[in-house]
């Protein structure tokens, strides 16, 4: 495995890949969720390329960037273990050599919703990084987790518009045994953080069980489930492209929580 950590040693390893190649990018603190993402970018393609970058475009004032998990020896253990080919482990001035860009991507009126309402600027800082990522890297393939639905469904649109070639791979939300979705963030839960965080899975999961009855319904048996301990964003139903939600066929469920001082967000997919 080649870890690389300016563009010139990217540029020298990306040329040796074979293709096709799959990147998974990540912002380190490396989990099962992200194993599950390599894996699938293993199977699917010859090369695999993981990048490890705590974006500061993506977070606003007040958030958790200086304090967000960062574990690079471990990360790239589990890089290793999972087969990758090349890690890249960039500086801010590596990925954004003129300071903050003046060019950036614009997300569209989808961005100003959910995540981006509670985050104002969040997805205009996703999907520059992820850009350059892909400029960068020239990847056929990227794996992206479930679990930041939004953010998928974001990249997936950018990459179809502005003719990226890129193609976006969903990878299902790796859960604890418990239910809770795995994420970095997870380690700020103190035990009784994490079990009021059940909540958000577990009204979910009631949701998801009340689809037969419609649209109503599913929101109506989540929010019986959320606890008072929860401070909640956002729990709404989607339509898959995170559009207004259909009375029959497939949904998505999504909710956003605050426990304590850490932010969680989860989704299902719905039937109705």
């Amino acid at each position: 495995m080649i870890v690389a950590h300016t563009r010139a040693e990217l540029a020298t390893a990306r040329a040796e890949l074979v293709r096709p190649v799959g990147l998974v990018p990540t912002m380190g603190a490396l989990h099962i969720g992200h194993a599950a993402l390599l894996a699938v970018a293993r199977a699917d393609c010859m090369s695999v390329v993981a990048t490890i970058f705590v974006n500061p475009l993506q977070f606003g004032a007040g958030e958790d960037l200086d304090r967000y998990p960062r574990s690079l020896a471990a990360d790239l253990a589990m890089c290793d273990r999972a087969g990758v080919d090349v890690v890249w482990v960039p500086s801010i001035g590596d990925v954004y050599p003129g300071g903050t860009p003046q060019v950036t991507v614009s997300p569209g009126p989808l961005a100003d919703e959910l995540e981006g309402a509670v985050r104002p600027g969040h997805f205009v800082g996703v999907l520059t990084v992820v850009a350059k990522l892909f400029g960068l890297v020239r990847p056929d393939a990227a794996y992206l987790g479930e679990k930041d639905y939004q953010q998928q469904v974001l990249v997936r649109q950018m990459s179809a518009d502005l003719e990226l070639g890129v193609d976006v791979v969903t990878v299902p939300t790796v859960r604890d045994p418990d239910g809770l979705a795995v994420s970095s963030r997870n380690i700020y839960l103190s035990p009784t953080d994490r079990e009021q965080a059940l909540g958000l899975s577990r009204s979910l999961r009631a949701g998801q069980q009340a689809a037969s009855a419609g649209p109503d319904a599913v929101l109506a048996a989540a929010k019986a489930v959320l606890g008072p301990a929860l401070d909640v964003d956002y729990l709404t139903l989607r339509a898959p492209d995170l559009g207004a939600v259909a009375d029959h066929g497939p949904a998505r469920l999504l909710g956003a929580v605050r426990v304590g001082k850490t932010r969680l967000i989860d989704n299902v997919e719905v039937i109705l």
